[in-house]
């Protein structure tokens, strides 16, 4: 959990990009360094989000309801 708490940290400082607002260099040869760096920081924040999802919210097998199945309420009801 406090890996979680850690990357978000993380990625609210980088998030700061004072450096970039007056470098004009371009990445690839047509995207601004800035609106780079802040889709590297969006790829980072969906990797954390998934990684959070896995660790906070883990799925156990006894925790799983066992949905019946449409098959299975049909030949209930007839019966």
């Amino acid at each position: 959990m406090w890996i979680i708490a850690g990357l978000v940290l993380l990625l609210l400082i980088l998030h700061q990009d004072n450096w970039f607002w007056t470098d004009d260099t371009l990445v690839f040869g047509f995207m601004p360094i800035g609106l780079f760096w802040h889709a590297c920081i969006s790829i980072g924040a969906t990797l954390t989000w998934a990684l959070a999802t896995v660790i906070a919210w883990p799925i156990h097998e006894s925790d799983l309801r066992q949905v019946p199945s449409k098959e299975s309420d049909t030949e209930e009801a007839r019966s």
